[in-house]
């Protein structure tokens, strides 16, 4: 393979011979590896002042210094540099620096001084400003110092001279080194003949695999490196595997984070095997993976367990679980390009109540062993322009920065998690941007400029989107009811959601990242609102055992009679039958105890409910023979 040269390098080539004026914009605080022979040597990783330096130096400028508004003009690498270059801007230096202040007009100021530098055509020489989004406040809000502080660098940029060297014509060139361009003034760079932008990103797939494939030893102790290759040696194309599925992981990060990944790689003497892991340490902070302690036993009953929590709904935990599988199997985004995409993304669409976020619930408490693993975000807070910047985290100088996003945050808590975005089509379309990327890459980055990663999520929409359309005048009908099969309903509510986002938002890349994964859930009918019923009222049951010791038995007359109540409208599904059950049998048996004095160890029977009464009433008899 040979030595992956990119796309920045490629243009500060080629525009160090054309333009005075470059601006490197993006990463400019990474390591970078050096790509060609040289005064580096090839394949090190270098911090960019570094890099730049020796790119100069073996392109044939005779001169580069590196300019720090807290320090002055300096060339810490080579000292001569910087002798040669005071003399060629008639400048004086003191203890290796020039000293020179960012702001003003006076001879002695760094803009006044570059700009010298760069009018004389003795001295090929190049000036770079180190961390040059930090010389003023915002480019919004210059004082006059600062408007003729850059208006001499566009001014030095303007008149720079050729000169002639060994090596061919150089120009003067002046390098600007920000993290982003609107950091400046627009009118610096803006119409500026003299001025080009090169933005420098992360490296790229090629980059890091060539990085991994020729320094690979570099990420193991060398004791386990020797006792752990020989195997791959003779198995290369597992290597291969290896190499690629570690790349695919790494996507983001950069060169001094691969870096960080190597030193962190040998320090945990980390098996050649295990070298994914490392990634999940360095993103994550934990060494455990919460989804290779799964059981494969927990996993095979996982369907029965959930029909105990939520009734009638087999065809949507079928759909559940077989992302899961996918996810625990690792056989999901096996098509896909991006190895760091969330575990599995799931659309829940139906009827209100009938168990889209209880199945969110019991997912998390099997997968992560708690109910808390599921963070809920209920996106009708989410509704308004803005409210991007409340999930993902105010940028710096707005109010709330500090605070960081409530989804970011959350996510840097605990990366393994169950994500529920309840109501999903009442959030800001700003907000469905932020989704396409988390869906796509796997990864956002907060106001901070910090990376969390949603690698280890399950992401799970809910929706009831397709229960009613609206007609040509905008009056909403229903579009399913409940004598319709469960086949039917599906087709209609899949119908409808995908003209929500085709049609009516017009973002149909957003049903693209969800793909086949949308899940609808069928109505509560009569049997599994039986179900339902007698699932709450044995609850109710065995909790008033277990916490005051007293034994409730409901005589067969009387649960008829509740039945006959709680079923009477499925339309609110189980949340309707909750409902129910806590106006006709919480409330009044709360108000019977109360009023009989009856607050521990008891047998109680309730004999009948009086359902036609304001409120609710019930007749009992407790185990002393009081009515």
């Amino acid at each position: 393979m040979g030595t992956f040269i990119p796309k920045w390098h490629r243009e500060l080539e080629l525009f160090s011979a054309v333009k005075p004026l470059l601006i490197l914009e993006g990463n400019v605080t990474d390591k970078y590896r050096y790509p060609v022979a040289g005064s580096i040597r090839e394949n090190d990783l270098v911090p960019l002042p570094r890099y730049l330096m020796g790119y100069f130096a073996d392109q044939g400028w005779d001169s580069v210094v590196f300019y720090s508004n807290l320090v002055g003009l300096m060339n810490p690498y080579d000292p001569s540099m910087l002798t040669r270059y005071a003399k060629a801007a008639r400048a004086e230096t003191k203890n290796g620096v020039i000293p020179a202040e960012f702001r003003g007009t006076a001879a002695s100021t760094a803009p006044n001084v570059i700009r010298r530098a760069m009018a004389q055509k003795e001295l090929a020489t190049v000036t770079v400003l180190e961390l040059a989004s930090f010389y003023i406040t915002s480019p919004e809000r210059m004082d006059q110092n600062d408007v003729n502080s850059f208006n001499l660098l566009l001014q030095a940029a303007l008149s720079a001279a050729t000169v002639k060297t060994p090596q061919g014509r150089r120009n003067n060139l002046l390098v600007v080194l920000v993290n982003k361009r609107n950091d400046l003034p627009a009118w610096f760079y803006l119409n500026n003949p003299s001025c080009r932008a090169i933005t420098l990103e992360a490296p790229g797939r090629e980059e890091r695999m060539e990085l991994v494939q020729s320094q690979f030893a570099t990420f193991f102790d060398g004791a386990v490196y020797r006792t752990d290759m020989p195997w791959y040696n003779d198995h290369p194309e597992e290597l291969l595997k290896l190499q690629e599925k570690f790349v695919g992981l790494t996507e983001g990060l950069t060169f001094t984070e691969l870096d960080a990944l190597r030193t962190l790689g040998r320090q945990e003497l980390t098996a050649v095997r295990d070298l994914c892991r490392a990634v999940d340490l360095y993103k994550y902070g934990f060494k455990d993976n919460p989804w290779e302690r799964l059981s494969m036993a927990s996993l095979k009953t996982a369907k029965a367990d959930f029909q105990k929590r939520i009734k009638g709904q087999d065809a949507a935990l079928e759909r559940t679980l077989d992302v899961v599988k996918r996810a625990v199997t690792g056989m999901n985004g096996l098509s896909s390009s991006s190895t760091s995409k969330p575990k599995g993304v799931l659309f829940y669409a139906g009827p209100t109540g009938v168990g889209k976020t209880e199945t969110a619930k019991a997912l998390a408490e099997k997968l992560f062993g708690d109910e808390s693993a599921c963070v809920r975000f209920d996106m009708s807070e989410y509704g308004q322009s803005h409210s991007d910047q409340k999930l993902m985290g105010a940028p710096p100088g707005y109010v709330g920065y500090e605070a960081g996003g409530q989804l970011t945050n959350a996510i840097k808590k605990n990366p393994f998690c169950i994500l529920l975005f309840d109501e999903i089509e009442k959030a800001h379309t700003n907000i469905l941007d932020k989704f396409l990327q988390i869906l796509e890459d796997g990864r956002m980055t907060d106001g901070q400029g910090n990376t969390v990663y949603f690698g280890e999520t399950i992401i799970i929409f809910t929706s009831n989107l397709g229960i009613y359309v609206k007609d040509a005048l905008g009056q909403r009908h229903a579009n399913v009811t409940m004598d319709m099969p469960y086949e039917e309903v599906q087709e209609r509510i899949r119908s409808a959601i995908e003209d929500h986002f085709k049609l009516e938002l017009g973002r149909p890349e957003i049903l693209n990242r969800i793909g086949e994964n949308i899940v609808v859930f069928d109505y509560i009918r009569q049997e599994a609102g039986e179900a339902i019923l007698k699932a709450q009222v044995d609850k109710i049951t065995r909790r008033l055992e277990e916490q005051k010791q007293i034994r409730l038995h409901v005589t067969d007359e009387a649960y008829s009679e509740l039945h006959d109540a709680a079923l009477e409208d499925l339309s609110n599904g189980g949340r309707g039958i909750g409902n129910q059950v806590e106006s006709l049998l919480i409330n009044p048996l709360s108000r019977w105890l109360f009023d009989n004095e009856i607050l521990s160890n008891a047998d109680v029977t309730i004999e009948h409910f009086e359902v036609t009464a304001n409120p609710p009433a019930l007749q009992c008899r407790a185990g002393n023979g009081e009515q």
